[in-house]
């Protein structure tokens, strides 16, 4: 994670946040007063940001807050497990609460969310995947989550790989086309992926030898025959009408990557609370 980025995120959530101030807080308090707080698991998941994002919003609003006892990304927690300890100046742990809360509620149903997903795959040699359908503003933090969840990175940014689509292909004319196009502009280094939809695209995107296929809504009988086609010439992607229920038998086709928006886009957040400390 890097610190100077998520710091510089962080002063705009807090900036959101307390906007001209919090007329609550600093009305019952003063800036002499201190106390400490506690942030709570309420149920059962997989912690992301506790140590790197939430303990960070508490710094960041204040730099003499302590931040203590955090547990490590990746933990199972359990119900009324302590996740993080702060203690510093009241106004300002009142003034972190929501924003550390949220980011650590949402980050950790990701990583949940993910963990069911490789757990489902567990035992083949198929890397579960986010993608760039992530909250705009948040993506490097999403994805940070997956990670912390046993999953891994798709692209960070259009900059980040080739990957023809549909609409692509559709405004281009041809894979073959597109394929063209593209090679004679980026470097050699990089790879190219092609998003397909049936076999004969498969077959076009074989004669054109690139590199990852992406098999798109395919029925798990169409990506096995697809699977067999490339025969290893190409990494195979599966994506689209992924979830828990279909996901086992998607891996079962032989692919070798299979990417998921819903990790990012639908987790539920987790159940966290802040509780004061007395």
């Amino acid at each position: 994670m890097d610190k100077n980025l998520l710091h510089g995120m962080i002063r705009e959530f807090l900036r959101e946040d307390v906007g001209r101030g919090d007329l609550t807080s600093e009305s019952i308090f003063s800036e002499f007063d201190h106390g400490s707080a506690r942030l709570v698991a309420r149920d059962s998941f997989i912690v992301a940001g506790a140590t790197t994002v939430a303990a960070e919003v508490f710094k960041v609003q204040n730099p003499s807050i302590l931040a203590i006892d955090a547990v490590a990304d990746g933990t199972r927690s359990r119900p009324m497990m302590e996740l993080l300890t702060v203690s510093g100046p009241v106004i300002d742990l009142l003034k972190a609460e929501r924003v550390a809360l949220n980011l650590l509620q949402r980050l950790s149903g990701i990583a949940t969310l993910t963990a069911r997903f490789v757990d489902k795959v567990k035992g083949t040699s198929v890397r579960i995947t986010d993608t760039r359908k992530t909250t705009p503003g948040l993506r490097v933090l999403e994805k940070y989550a997956v990670r912390a969840g046993g999953g891994a990175n798709h692209r960070f940014n259009l900059a980040d790989g080739v990957l023809i689509k549909d609409n692509h292909i559709a405004a281009c004319g041809s894979i073959r086309e597109a394929v063209d196009r593209v090679r004679g502009k980026i470097p050699h280094t990089i790879r190219v992926e092609v998003e397909t939809d049936s076999l004969d695209q498969v077959e076009e995107c074989l004669t054109c030898g690139v590199d990852i296929i992406m098999l798109d809504n395919m029925s798990p009988d169409m990506m096995t025959r697809a699977v067999k086609m490339i025969n290893g010439r190409a990494l195979v992607e599966a994506s689209g009408n992924v979830n828990l229920e279909t996901v086992e038998s998607i891996a079962g086709t032989g692919v070798d990557i299979i990417s998921i928006g819903a990790l990012t886009h639908s987790a539920p957040a987790c159940d966290i609370g802040m509780d004061w400390s007395f």
